[in-house]
């Protein structure tokens, strides 16, 4: 069996995948991995996800220079979430232009926004 086999796919072929920081231990981000994106991470070294939306393979920072380096690729056990150590190059992680995507922090009944815009995603992404 090869240990693609033994990741607990969801009905679509899919796995949850968590992007933490290596060294800070701060998560980063949340997506999506099918079989492709998750035996390319381990064969690069670099982060692959699989954009639902898009439904297509996505390569971490191919459009913003954001890479993603993996330095450790853990399941969970349960087998159905994956946990990957990265080194984040260029600082930013999530689209709208800081580190990581977790920058909305509930006070009281609001989400506020706790973390900076480190780049304006329009420099980011050319739009």
């Amino acid at each position: 069996m090869s240990w693609l086999d033994q990741v607990a796919w969801t009905e679509d072929g899919l796995v949850p995948v968590i992007a933490q920081e290596q060294g800070t231990g701060k998560i980063l981000m949340f997506a999506w991995m099918n079989r492709e994106a998750l035996q390319l991470t381990h064969d690069t070294g670099h982060a692959v996800y699989y954009s639902r939306s898009r439904k297509k393979l996505w390569h971490k920072g191919e459009e913003s220079g954001h890479t993603q380096i993996v330095h450790d690729i853990r399941l969970d056990c349960d087998n159905d979430v994956v946990l990957i150590t990265v080194e984040q190059l260029g600082g930013i992680a999530c689209h709208t232009g800081r580190h990581n995507c977790f920058f909305q922090q509930l006070q009281g009944d609001n989400w506020i926004t706790v973390e900076p815009v480190i780049k304006d995603p329009k420099a980011i992404y050319h739009e």
